[in-house]
């Protein structure tokens, strides 16, 4: 079991505006102690992780516990910024999960290969979507143990 002093930073990327504020409402959970932080973009995920821009002070853009990956996003997607993650010895320990609509076996396989840790698709529902949060909060802050620095 995982113990955090303050609470756990979720960092979630998704260019739908709609899903990341229904994602960020379906992690609100009084039993966990976390704070979502919300990329519209790929690259302003990797700004986050490597404190660029205006997450460039590191007190801005503290180390997330979890990263929720959607994979459809314009320009860089989501496939292209897990790569880059898992490429960087400083980043890779960090666990994904990619959070998707796509149900195809190529990505699947592809977002696998290249280093996430789970592949959920979207719920249909907000219920759904809020019953699967909180078993990934649960499974990632209470089930692994997780490296120091993770």
């Amino acid at each position: 079991m995982n113990t955090y002093n303050s609470p756990i930073v979720i960092l979630l990327a998704d260019d739908d505006e709609d899903d990341r504020k229904m994602t960020a409402d379906a992690l609100r959970n009084p039993s966990w102690p976390t704070t979502s932080r919300l990329s519209a973009t790929a690259e302003e995920l990797l700004d986050y992780l490597y404190h660029r821009g205006s997450h460039a002070p590191p007190t801005a853009s503290p180390r997330p516990g979890l990263v929720l990956l959607d994979l459809n996003m314009p320009r860089m997607g989501g496939r292209e910024a897990l790569r880059e993650m898992k490429a960087d010895p400083a980043l890779r320990s960090i666990p994904v999960v990619i959070l998707t609509t796509s149900r195809t076996d190529e990505d699947i396989e592809n977002t696998y290969d290249h280093g996430a840790n789970s592949f959920i698709v979207k719920p249909v529902t907000f219920e759904g979507l809020v019953q699967a949060m909180k078993v990934v909060t649960e499974y990632w802050f209470q089930i692994v143990q997780l490296p120091t620095g993770a």
